[in-house]
Formats: structure tokens, C-alpha cells, sequence
């Protein structure tokens, strides 16, 4: 049975190797039984890391299936996956920071309606609505942080419908399928790059301000 390992925060561990298939240019598609590594998506890149010696480039879903691009061959059976944990580290940060500026913006009137969790390039987006109100970016800044050193616990639940959701303390659950810290304290410091207003639609972009090692 395929178990999705990486959405209980798992890193490395033994897996399956059940197909292994060479492309035109010289990389290989590689399914796995038992996957630690977390596919692009919901906004979030993918990890990256290595099944056996075989470095893995990008993960990916094809019709369903989780696809890992590698650099070489695998023979097919058990192996040993091992995630790259300090790019997942920063991917779980940059994504739970992503989830408090929704909380934030969202409390004075705004829509969250997409978001992109990416190293040099995270946003939120929001749609106006007829109770949204301005929103100062350092005083967003300085609401992110208080909730940051109230080191909130991440807790994950399925909801009625058995979505996976996330939420830290007692603040709204999201859907969510990606990567999150334990607790609000990793995340660090996040600085509010810039606010840019389009038409009806707000835009937030934020990075990391510190870097935790670990």
C-alpha cells in the first residue's frame, strides 16, 4: 500500500522502489512504495534529496502518481530515501509563515485566495471584499512576530470530509496538504517585502529574515 510518509513530517526511511524508467535525456522517473519526499504543489517546491545514491532532482504527480525525477538508475526493491532536510526545513518554514500572513490579513476583511511558499519569491494573495480594511505592512510585521514568539503548536487533524487541515494554537484550521514547523518559533524572523494592490486583489510578499540552523 503507498504510504505518504512525508505528510507526518518524515525525512528518510526505508521504501519500495516499484518501477524505474529511463527518459530521453538521461534522467529517471522513479515510483516509490513508501514516500518521504514531499511532491511541488499547494503552493510549495518539492523536495529534493536521494533514493539510494541516486540524487533526486524534483518530485512531481502524474495522474495521481508522485514522480521522482533522479539523476540515475535504482534497481527495483528496497531501498533507502533520505531527504534533503534543510531545504525541507526552509520549504516548512517559508509555508507556516505563508499560513500566518492568510490568519492576519484575513482578520481585517480579506479573501485568501492563493499563495506560493517559495525560497525568493513567497506571496499571499487576497480579493477585496466589502469589509476589507488597510492593511499597514509593519504592523503586519509586527503581528506575525507576536504570534512567532507565542511559539504556537502546530496541530494536524482531517476535517468532516477527511481533508488533511492545519492550524497552530487556536487559530482556523486550513486545508493544507504541504510541509510545517512544529511549532511557531522555527520560522524566525519574516520581513514584508513588499503590499501591492491590483485591481481587486492584494498581494503580500514576504521572506525570511533569519536563517535557523539544525
Amino acid at each position: 500500500m503507498v504510504k505518504h510518509l512525508y505528510l507526518s513530517g518524515v525525512t528518510e526511511s526505508y521504501a519500495e522502489v516499484i518501477a524505474c524508467t529511463a527518459l530521453d535525456n538521461g534522467q529517471f522517473e522513479i515510483k516509490l512504495e513508501n514516500m518521504p519526499f514531499h511532491p511541488q504543489g499547494g503552493g510549495q517546491p518539492s523536495d529534493t534529496g536521494y533514493i539510494a545514491e541516486s540524487e533526486v532532482v524534483h518530485v512531481g504527480v502524474e495522474n495521481g502518481t508522485i514522480i521522482h525525477l533522479c539523476k540515475s538508475a535504482v534497481a527495483l526493491g528496497r531501498v533507502y530515501a533520505k531527504v534533503d532536510i534543510q531545504a525541507r526545513r526552509l520549504h516548512s518554514r517559508l509555508h507556516s509563515a505563508g499560513h500566518l500572513i492568510g490568519h492576519i490579513v484575513e482578520s481585517y476583511g480579506w479573501q485568501p485566495i492563493k499563495a506560493q511558499h517559495w525560497p525568493n519569491n513567497s506571496k499571499v494573495q487576497f480579493l477585496v471584499t466589502q469589509n476589507s480594511e488597510p492593511v499597514d505592512s509593519m504592523y503586519l510585521e509586527t503581528r506575525l512576530q507576536a504570534f512567532i514568539d507565542a511559539d504556537l503548536a502546530a496541530k494536524i487533524t482531517l476535517n468532516e470530509n477527511g481533508f488533511r487541515e492545519i492550524q497552530f494554537g487556536e487559530l482556523n484550521a486550513y486545508p493544507c496538504g504541504g510541509t510545517h514547523v512544529l511549532s511557531l518559533s522555527e520560522i524566525g524572523n519574516v520581513k514584508i517585502i513588499k503590499m501591492e494592490m491590483k485591481k481587486d486583489k492584494l498581494t503580500v510578499h514576504y521572506a525570511l529574515a533569519t536563517s535557523i540552523s539544525g
